[in-house]
């Protein structure tokens, strides 16, 4: 019908990736005319999604370890999917959704047929050891996203996918995913003598988590009345994931304590009074940090693209090289030691997250490109 919305459709991976991540930008979408829909492989989400009005589609894929015969079989469910919705537009969040949709697009319609496609890179990571493989990753997003505009959250992001042939005109610095800076408010000092310091985020080896308890260890060796909490779960899909043993054995330690997933991180930012995040590689823009920011609190990260979005150092927190336990304790030892220089950095930190990273500030920009886009492929007809 001439009249009827246009249809959006977003392809993600995981439910609860896209109830943590795009939530805010599907509702803007939503209110904002779109028939919204969305495929992705349901674990625990379904019915949150369902109950914002927005179509669901299931899908059998993984992020990891399908294996060939399970990629070509999300391949060809993914082409089916989009002949059968037919969608006025697509968002793939994420680089596999990028891939493949882009891939089943292709073989979908016809090259006059096609709909229109916006791309959201999460983070293209920074490692100078796979930089072929960033360079064989580069040219196949290239191919998949086409002429479509794509999002990326950092500008070192940015910076590499024009390295690899993207028109810097198709690409869109939209940074995170929006934080709810009402729900996660300013709040006051953790009570008591005792610090503690917070890691949120999957349990990966690639976070940081390792370095995080050494420097613990570091500090309380030193007699620094100093702990970690870790919260969030293994991510069994990755090889990189730190196993239930290898946490329950970290958290024995003295002044370490792994909680697994916790559903209300504010709980988290009421007992800790410094976010850590010693990551390894490029992040897009870690929520966590965000809304740990958004709590006022300080943060500590490596000095890693997407973690010098929201840490602006001496400002908002304190950044250290990458696997420096060593800085990592002395930035840790300095923000606990001196409680007005945590509440500067952590009142800095809300105000940045209220100005740059709230939700309605990247649900309208994100919103403004999805116009665009489909307002381009009509006036082309």
């Amino acid at each position: 019908m001439a009249n009827s919305p246009p249809k959006l459709l977003f392809l993600v991976t995981e439910d609860w990736y896209f109830c943590s991540h795009r939530l805010p930008v599907a509702r803007a979408a939503r209110d904002a005319g779109f028939a919204v829909c969305v495929a992705t492989r349901v674990r625990d989400h379904a019915e949150t999604i369902r109950a914002e009005g927005f179509a669901l589609h299931p899908l059998g894929w993984k992020r990891r370890g399908d294996g060939l015969v399970g990629q070509w079989r999300a391949l060809r469910e993914i082409v089916r999917l989009y002949r059968r919705e037919k969608p006025d537009l697509i968002y793939h969040v994420a680089l596999k959704p990028a891939l493949f949709g882009g891939i089943a697009a292709q073989l979908a319609f016809a090259p006059g047929a096609r709909p229109p496609s916006i791309t959201a890179v999460m983070g293209l990571g920074a490692s100078a050891a796979a930089a072929w493989r960033r360079q064989a990753l580069g040219r196949a997003l290239r191919i998949a996203a086409g002429r479509g505009p794509v999002i990326v959250q950092n500008p070192e992001d940015r910076a590499a996918l024009i390295v690899f042939g993207f028109d810097p005109g198709r690409i869109a610095l939209i940074r995170g995913s929006g934080v709810d800076t009402a729900n996660f408010a300013a709040l006051p000092e953790p009570a008591g003598q005792d610090v503690t310091v917070a890691l949120v985020g999957r349990m990966l080896r690639s976070k940081g988590v390792f370095d995080a308890v050494s420097a613990i260890r570091k500090l309380r060796a030193e007699g620094a009345a100093i702990g970690l909490v870790l919260a969030g779960a293994p991510d069994p899909d990755s090889r990189d994931s730190l196993n239930t043993d290898e946490l329950a054995g970290l958290a024995r330690e003295p002044g370490i304590e792994w909680l697994g997933h916790v559903a209300d991180v504010r709980e988290i930012w009421r007992r800790a009074a410094i976010a850590v995040l010693p990551s390894s590689y490029g992040e897009g823009l870690p929520k966590a940090l965000l809304e740990a920011a958004s709590c006022a609190r300080p943060i500590v990260a490596s000095d890693r693209p997407g973690c010098r979005e929201i840490v602006v150092p001496e400002e908002t927190g304190l950044l250290v090289p990458p696997h420096d336990v060593e800085a990592l304790a002395r930035a840790i030892a300095r923000l606990a030691a001196d409680p007005r220089l945590r509440a500067r950095m952590g009142e800095a930190g809300r105000a940045r997250v209220v100005a740059e990273f709230a939700e309605g500030v990247v649900a309208a920009r994100t919103v403004a490109l999805l116009r665009a886009t489909l307002d381009e492929r009509r006036e082309r007809g």
